[in-house]
């Protein structure tokens, strides 16, 4: 929905209430598209934010595919005497 600042004014508590419900919300100044009503987002608690980052932390291992050690990351730049190829 877009409405423009000076019809919204009479409106915002009906505004707001379709924001937090998820409608789209734009207010216009002179025909453009100036601010958009976004509801907030509640913060989590310290339980909910060790358990997000204990599973990105999970999923982020999990996806990790080990290489060779520094000692060894140029290995195949040499043969089996350690001439260069």
């Amino acid at each position: 929905m877009r409405i423009s600042v000076t019809d919204a004014k009479a409106q915002l508590t009906d505004l707001v209430r379709r924001a937090e419900a998820g409608d789209e919300v734009i207010l216009t100044r002179h025909g453009q598209a100036a601010v958009q009503l976004v509801p907030v987002k509640p913060a989590l608690d310290r339980a909910a934010r060790r358990k997000l980052l204990e599973e990105i932390s999970r999923e982020g291992a999990a996806k990790i595919t080990p290489g060779p050690d520094a000692a060894h990351s140029q290995d195949f730049l040499y043969d089996e005497n350690g001439l260069p190829k």
